[in-house]
């Protein structure tokens, strides 16, 4: 065997070992909670292009400058995720003002809940898949994470723990899977991948729809049939419930009981309530409000490229001994 072959196959090893464990990890984008007949799943997609430039148009401003590859939800977390969960862990989350509006079916957004419950069931995700919690809760009650044991990554966060997996979605995680395109390099108004107000719907995929402008009674749609999707892929990132944001409406994340902000607009608001320069800031992480729901991000565990690296050479190595063979 000649040198030219013998290199192009060691290439070729490595290709096939670093490519194959990336576009496994990539592919790993559904995740499976609880046990027996509470059971269930929860679908992301990925969230790259780190470093990407802030929106300086929308509101907070700036926004959506993100220094790190992330996961957010697809969809809002739904009602049967929420009972799924309370069975399994004992969470004790009520969903007392749950909205009776379009039916309680299972697929519909989880409403009704505080943002200190959202944590909780966020915290259940870590803990349940042997993840440190997110949030240092107590009660009804957050208590900050030390410098040492807070998230730091794109600057001190005392919510979010160092360590955690699952999270609530930062303003600026949920802002730039929702509007910005990482094709063209820019933001969109609306988070359907447009500058162009959605088209108004009560449910469906449709490209360049949401669930807006309806009757009270209408009611959200079941969270994977609400509308058409962002540029990264997420729905219902406009209208159908609102979402509650991990950060302070301040940005600072210094106080545990402070306003939280609220994005995307429900199915009764008029469409400027989807837009980049809108949201709520009045709302205290106590308020449990029937229109108010979340979803879930993470922080992928990817493997060290050094790792990569190794195996690549490993794979070279291998093939060398047989060669020599």
């Amino acid at each position: 065997m000649n040198t030219t072959t013998s290199r192009a196959r060691s290439l070729s090893i490595a290709i096939l070992l670093t490519t194959g464990l990336t576009l496994s990890l990539r592919a790993a984008t559904t995740f499976t909670f609880g046990s027996d007949a509470n059971t269930f799943t929860m679908d992301f997609v990925t969230i790259g292009h780190p470093g990407n430039a802030a929106d300086t148009t929308g509101a907070p401003n700036p926004a959506g400058s993100v220094p790190y590859v992330y996961l957010m939800g697809k969809y809002e977390v739904s009602r049967d995720m929420i009972n799924k969960a309370n069975a399994v862990g004992n969470l004790g989350i009520t969903m007392a003002n749950m909205t009776s509006y379009g039916g309680n079916g299972v697929n519909r957004p989880a409403t009704g809940i505080t943002w200190y419950e959202a944590a909780a069931f966020v915290n259940w995700l870590n803990t349940s898949t042997g993840h440190p919690a997110a949030y240092n809760l107590s009660g009804g009650s957050l208590s900050l994470w030390s410098s040492a044991e807070a998230w730091q990554a794109g600057g001190e966060n005392l919510y979010r723990h160092a360590g955690a997996y699952f999270f609530l979605p930062s303003e600026s995680e949920w802002y730039k899977a929702a509007y910005y395109d990482p094709a063209a390099g820019l933001y969109y108004d609306y988070p359907t991948g447009s500058d162009t107000p959605p088209t108004a719907t009560s449910g469906g995929v449709l490209a360049g729809t949401a669930v807006y402008g309806l009757q009270m009674s209408t009611g959200p749609a079941d969270i994977a049939n609400a509308g058409g999707l962002s540029p990264y892929g997420t729905m219902a990132q406009g209208g159908n419930v609102w979402e509650w944001m991990e950060t302070a409406v301040d940005g600072a994340n210094t106080s545990g009981s402070e306003n939280r902000g609220l994005r995307s607009g429900y199915w009764f608001d008029p469409v400027s309530d989807l837009a980049s320069d809108f949201r709520l800031d009045t709302y205290s992480p106590a308020s449990d409000i029937y229109t108010v729901g979340f979803r879930v991000a993470v922080i992928p565990e990817p493997m060290p490229s050094a790792s990569l690296i190794g195996l690549a050479a490993f794979g070279f190595a291998l093939w060398r001994r047989r060669a020599v063979k």
